[in-house]
C-alpha cells in the first residue's frame, strides 16, 4: 500500500517553501514520525515526518525546488510489518508491548539545524553525548565534541583533518585566487528584502544618548543569587531594557505605531521584538503582552528564544508581529550604530557593549558603567522631540530603576 507526503499547511502568508534537505533516500527505510525532509520558509525550517513505517519509495521533488502547500513531496511503500502494526489494536486493558530496542533504532534527536552541523562536519551523532531535554543533542554539543576531538589529535601528534565546509563550500575553486558563489538562503534573502524596504519606504533617523547603569549593577549585585534561586533564571540587563522600553512606549504612543498607506495604526499593546543571532541569521522573536510580563518571565522567555535560535525551533508564529523591536549589538563587542527599522514598525531600540567611562557627578570625575543607546525612528510619524524624548525617558528608569516598579 502506497501513500502520499504532501507539503503541510503552510504559516499564513507564506505563500511556498523550498527544499532544504532530504534525510532519506529512495529505498531507504522509514519509520513513522521520523523526519523525511526539511522545508525552509522566509523565517523558519519545517520538518516534514513520515505518516507510516514503510520505505521511500519516491522523492518527488529535488533540494533546492519550490513547493507549495498540498504539493507531492515524497510516496512512501507500506512494509509488511509496518501494515500489520498500523492494523494492530492492542486488547482492552492491555497496553501494547514496547519493542525492544537495539542499537539501530536508537537514533538520536536531532533538530534541523544540528542535523546540518553534523551532516556538514561529518560527525557520527551517536558519538556525541547530548545536553539538551531528555539527552537532545545541542549545537553546542557538536562543537563541544569537535573542540575535544581536535584537542585529542593535536595530543596524539597527529594532523588535524580540516573539513572542507570548515572554510565554506569550495565547489569549482581552483588557482590561487579562489573564490565561492553559493546561494542565498531564504532567511538570508528575506532579511535584505526587509532591510530594503525599511530603507525605501521609511524616512529614518537615529537620535543617540547614554545611560548610567551603576544603579542596575548594584540591584543585580545584590539580588542575583536570590532571583536565580528563585525563579531559576540569571537577572540580567535585558528584562530592564525591556521594562523601561514599555514605559517609555506608554509615555509617547506614536513610537509603537505603524503606518499602514495614508493611515497610522496605534497599537493599545506593547510586543516587543528582542533581536538574537541564530544559526541560520538574525532572527526577532517576539515577546507578547510585555507589559503584563514580570522580571522572571521576560529573563525567562529571552532564554528560551536564545535556544530557539541556536537550534533554529523557533515557530513561525513566535517570529510574526511585534510593535517595537530591542537589539543588542552590544554581545558582540558593538560600541555604536544605528540599528535599521523593522518593518511595518517604526522604532526600534540599539543596546551596545558597557564600558567603564569618566563622567562628571556632583562636580567630581568618578568611573561608571556607561552604555551608549540608539534608537532609529521612523521621521514620518514620529518627531524628533519625540524620539528624543523617548530615548531620554529610558535612560532615566534604567537610571532609577524604582521607577520601573512605581511605574513613574
Amino acid at each position: 500500500m502506497s501513500t502520499n507526503v504532501n507539503v503541510p499547511a503552510l504559516p499564513e502568508s507564506v505563500a511556498d517553501a523550498t527544499i532544504l534537505a532530504w534525510h532519506k533516500k529512495p529505498g531507504d527505510t522509514v519509520k513513522r514520525d521520523e523526519n523525511l525532509v526539511d522545508l525552509e520558509t522566509d523565517k523558519v525550517v519545517l520538518e516534514v515526518p513520515s505518516p507510516i513505517d514503510g520505505v521511500l519509495a519516491q522523492a518527488a521533488v529535488d533540494v533546492g525546488d519550490t513547493v507549495q502547500a498540498g504539493d507531492l513531496i515524497a510516496v512512501i511503500e507500506a512494509t509488511a510489518a509496518g501494515a500489520a502494526k498500523a492494523e494492530e489494536k492492542p486488547s482492552a486493558g492491555k497496553s501494547p508491548a514496547a519493542p525492544a530496542a537495539t542499537a539501530s533504532d536508537e537514533e538520536p534527536i536531532l533538530t534541523p539545524a544540528v542535523r546540518r552541523l553534523v551532516k556538514q562536519m561529518n560527525v557520527d551523532p551517536n558519538a556525541i553525548q547530548g545536553t539538551g531535554k531528555d539527552g537532545r543533542i545541542l549545537k553546542s554539543d557538536v562543537m563541544a565534541y569537535l573542540d575535544a576531538r581536535e584537542a585529542e589529535i593535536a595530543a596524539s601528534g597527529k594532523d588535524a583533518e580540516v573539513h572542507p565546509t570548515a572554510i565554506g563550500p569550495q565547489i569549482g575553486i581552483e588557482g590561487d585566487r579562489p573564490e565561492q558563489r553559493v546561494p542565498m538562503t531564504r532567511l538570508r534573502a528575506r532579511i535584505a528584502e526587509r532591510l530594503l524596504e525599511a530603507q525605501q519606504n521609511a524616512a529614518i533617523l537615529t537620535t543617540f544618548n547614554e545611560v548610567n547603569l551603576r544603579a542596575i549593577n548594584d540591584l543585580r549585585s545584590r539580588y542575583k543569587e536570590k532571583f536565580e534561586k528563585e525563579h531559576e533564571v540569571r537577572l540580567g540587563f535585558m528584562s530592564f531594557f525591556v521594562k523601561a522600553a514599555v514605559e517609555a512606549l506608554k509615555q509617547f504612543p506614536a513610537v509603537n505605531a505603524s503606518v499602514d498607506g495614508q493611515d497610522i495604526v496605534y497599537h493599545g499593546f506593547y510586543d516587543i521584538g528582542i533581536a538574537v543571532g541564530g544559526a541560520r541569521g538574525l532572527v526577532v522573536p517576539i515577546l507578547r503582552d510585555a507589559d503584563q510580563l514580570g522580571f522572571a518571565e521576560v529573563e525567562k522567555a529571552v532564554r528560551e528564544f536564545g535556544k530557539k535560535a541556536q537550534d533554529g525551533s523557533l515557530s513561525y508564529e513566535e517570529l510574526t508581529g511585534g510593535t517595537f523591536t530591542i537589539s543588542n549589538g552590544g554581545v558582540y563587542g558593538s560600541m555604536l550604530s544605528t540599528p535599521i527599522l523593522n518593518p511595518p514598525q517604526s522604532a526600534i531600540l540599539g543596546m551596545h557593549s558597557i564600558q567603564q567611562r569618566p563622567v562628571v557627578e556632583d562636580g567630581e570625575i568618578v568611573i561608571r558603567p556607561m552604555m551608549y543607546l540608539a534608537l532609529s525612528y521612523d521621521h514620518r510619524i514620529i518627531d524628533g522631540k519625540e524620539a528624543v524624548q523617548f530615548l531620554v525617558a529610558i535612560k532615566n528608569a534604567l537610571e532609577d530603576p524604582t521607577r520601573l516598579l512605581l511605574q513613574v
